[in-house]
């Protein structure tokens, strides 16, 4: 009678979070969620251990654990290319992250700036600033795992300079 009454419980309140979660913004309801996941999880851990069932987990976490130190020296000879996966993913998430900066984003650069950032000097030819920006943009494009804010003030650099120029 108590899994009934228990039962019920839980669904009343599902069903008044599920209420709640409606009317909130998205970053509340995952944090909210998350919460939820750590009590629950708690609270499934609580009554393994107080009835006595919890041996499968602990047998399960020393399997791991060895099945773990067999696995660290392949591990570590593969960290540099795990690491190097793991910076093209965080720069595809910046790539689209980057697109926010765009050419708007006119913070008055004075020619003397823009001849900086393409690492030209004064009286640099029409081919030369084309030839810097396509040098710049294909180390520092977005896609190849530059910046987006770099990419905008490289192509505002190219803008000015080719306005002065031409």
């Amino acid at each position: 009678m108590i899994r009934i009454y228990l039962a019920l419980l839980a669904l009343a309140v599902f069903f008044w979070l599920l209420r709640g979660f409606l009317s909130r913004p998205p970053e509340v309801v995952a944090r909210y969620i998350k919460l939820i996941i750590a009590v629950f999880i708690g609270l499934v851990l609580l009554y393994l251990g107080a009835t006595g069932k919890l041996n499968w987990l602990l047998a399960f976490l020393g399997i791991l654990v060895a099945v773990l130190t067999r696995f660290v020296p392949a591990l570590l000879y593969y960290a540099p290319a795990l690491q190097k996966l793991w910076f093209m993913f965080k720069s595809g998430k910046q790539s689209s992250e980057g697109r926010r900066y765009s050419r708007s984003s006119n913070a008055a650069m004075s020619v003397e700036e823009a001849y900086e950032i393409l690492g030209l000097k004064q009286g640099a030819t029409r081919q030369d600033i084309i030839a810097a920006h396509r040098k710049l943009m294909q180390k520092l494009h977005p896609d190849r795992g530059g910046s987006g804010y770099l990419s905008s003030k490289i192509n505002q650099a190219k803008d000015l300079l080719l306005k002065y120029v031409a």
